[in-house]
């Protein structure tokens, strides 16, 4: 008798160039895996998706029973870049207090937040989840805000800001849906002063753990928080306490290329 597994979502996070490299819905299958995700940049996996391997994907998917998300990194097309010339106070203040076009944006101005919502609402249109989860995430690993109004929010608490926008908009498409809060290189510390709503899951994405071991012993999970300090903190623990357990997945490195190649894929 075959057992059961414990994880509802056994997946393979793959680029596009991946997928069309090797025949991974059936491979998926024979795994044993329930999910592929794609992955890097909405309008990227848009266009894919549009082509007749992008086509053949979707519906060897679903004639194999697999299940088909999108994890990406997706702030640089919410808020498009070429809106920084009119509106800059939409756009993350750095530390010397100049507006950068660059990375991520302000949660402190209501434009921005509504124009990253009205992206994200259109983006899952285009890309629905068939499993109702969503994963629009910040720029990857790069700082938030730095404006008055700002400064005193971590970064994990202004992407939570963010992805309360965005998960409103997503149910504005598609009811059901909930959205990932990524932990992952500046948003390793929970958030402290803003509280995850409803229909917000942990997705715990630990690349810079020690690999000698796994992920259950808590040294492997022991992650630098503050590098200029050395702080290592059980960051899962910490989070698992926020956002609790419902829907929370780990989005593991242990078979990445780009990860054990250091980027030279």
């Amino acid at each position: 008798m075959k057992q059961e597994s414990f994880f509802r979502t056994r997946g393979v996070v793959l680029v596009t160039r991946d997928i069309e490299t090797l025949d991974w819905p059936t491979r998926a299958k024979a795994a044993g895996l329930t999910t592929i995700a794609t992955h890097v940049f909405p309008q990227e996996i848009v266009d894919f998706l549009a082509t007749d391997p992008g086509q053949r994907f979707l519906e060897q998917c679903r004639n194999l029973g697999l299940r088909v998300e999108h994890e990406l990194h997706a702030m640089g097309e919410l808020l498009p870049r070429v809106l920084f010339d009119r509106n800059p106070e939409m756009f993350r203040m750095v530390d010397d207090g100049q507006r950068v076009r660059e990375d991520n944006l302000c949660v402190s101005s209501p434009a921005a937040l509504e124009v990253i919502a009205e992206r994200a609402a259109h983006f899952t249109r285009l890309l629905p989840s068939s499993t109702g989860r969503y994963f629009y995430w910040g720029d990857d690993g790069k700082p938030w805000c730095r404006c008055a109004k700002c400064r005193h929010l971590s970064d994990s608490d202004q992407a939570l800001l963010a992805e309360h926008a965005i998960l409103h908009a997503v149910r504005t498409v598609d009811p059901r849906g909930t959205l990932a809060h990524i932990v992952y290189h500046n948003t390793l510390k929970p958030p402290t002063q803003v509280k995850p709503e409803s229909g917000i899951f942990l997705e715990f994405a630990p690349i810079s753990r020690r690999y000698d071991r796994p992920l259950a012993d808590r040294e492997a999970r022991r992650l630098p928080t503050d590098m200029t300090h050395g702080e290592h903190v059980d960051c899962l623990d910490a989070n698992l306490a926020v956002f609790g357990t419902e829907g929370a997945q780990v989005l593991e490195y242990w078979m990445d290329n780009s990860r054990f190649s250091g980027w030279k894929r």
